[in-house]
């Protein structure tokens, strides 16, 4: 018999391959205005936990902006001039301890309703593309949960003042739900979030005076224009992105004239502060502070005179040593 007569032995079937497990989400990029000190902090915070319930707790404290503290100093300022102003010398601590817990709890609902505005536009810009809510780690209803909770604690803070503070703090709130949604319509964004920022102005003085004297509005235009200083330097960083997206900001209005535009704002920034320091009578730290804080305007418009955005990112942080400047002029003026 021939070889090739011979029937052939038939071929074992390969096995199947074991079904591959879909991989793992790569893991949102690290916002570039993130703090690296607070995500450390963060991260400690949710080490205790057991791991299914890490990534979403930390996914909600990165909702909330507890991973850029920034912001809540830049709102936290303003209200503890007002505080020191008020009361011409360090406040009662009820006030102290009341508005300072709101400052953040404020400024954390705002961040959570500000994602749920904005969940169809972050992932078209790619620093905000990683956001909890644009990154699907948190949904725009459980956004919505967190704004209501942190709204009601807030608003359980103001119950121990007086019913003009109660009454000032509903507008606060609209205030706040606003300025999202407000980029959609207006490149006047920013004016409404300085609005929004700066009404604990009026509120800290309802808390320690129950009166809002005329330097409680000068102060809080002097906030609103401060708000569009800053915010604007924030938005040149998206400005490219944002026109693509369909969104609105000064950024975008002052276009090519931002610098000069930016300069006008911060001369009448230092001259409506100048006009509060004069109406409050206070001493002589409060305009080294003055001068201090036109330096540091003048280092803010150096850095940003190219346009990059690493540095703009720069000289929106910044505005935390404005903040702290003019709040130790009213300090140790009024203390004097």
């Amino acid at each position: 018999m021939s070889p090739t007569s011979r029937k052939a032995a038939p071929r074992r079937k390969a096995p199947a391959p074991a079904p591959r497990r879909p991989a793992a989400p790569p893991p949102a990029a690290r916002p570039a205005d993130a703090s690296t000190t607070a995500e450390r902090v963060l991260a400690f915070l949710v080490r205790g936990l057991p791991p299914r319930w890490r990534g979403k707790a930390h996914a909600y404290l990165v909702l909330t902006r507890m991973d850029r503290p920034i912001g809540a100093l830049l709102l936290l300022w303003p209200t503890w001039w007002a505080l020191w102003l008020a009361a011409k010398d360090f406040p009662p601590v009820g006030p102290l301890v009341i508005f300072t817990l709101g400052v953040f709890a404020m400024r954390s609902a705002g961040c959570a309703i500000n994602d749920y505005a904005d969940r169809k536009l972050d992932p078209q810009v790619a620093r905000t593309a990683g956001r909890p809510i644009a990154s699907g780690r948190v949904t725009p209803r459980e956004a919505l949960y967190v704004f209501g909770a942190l709204l009601a604690f807030a608003f359980i803070l103001v119950l121990f003042t007086n019913p003009l503070t109660i009454g000032l703090s509903f507008v606060g709130a609209a205030l706040a739900a606003a300025y999202p949604f407000s980029k959609r319509y207006t490149h006047l964004a920013q004016v409404v979030l300085g609005a929004a920022f700066g009404w604990s102005i009026p509120m800290a003085f309802a808390a320690v005076t129950n009166e809002v004297p005329p330097i409680a509005w000068l102060l809080f235009i002097g906030n609103v224009l401060w708000s569009v200083i800053y915010d604007t330097e924030y938005a040149i960083i998206d400005r490219e992105e944002d026109i693509r997206a369909g969104a609105k900001s000064t950024a975008i209005l002052f276009g090519d004239a931002d610098l000069p535009i930016l300069g006008i704002l911060m001369a009448t920034f230092l001259l409506t502060m100048l006009l509060v320091g004069t109406r409050a009578s206070l001493a002589w730290p409060y305009w080294i502070a003055l001068v201090v804080t036109a330096g540091l305007f003048a280092y803010q418009q150096w850095l940003i005179r190219h346009h990059d955005r690493a540095a703009c990112l720069t000289a929106f942080r910044h505005n935390n040593w404005v903040g702290l400047a003019l709040w130790l002029g009213i300090v140790i003026a009024s203390a004097l």
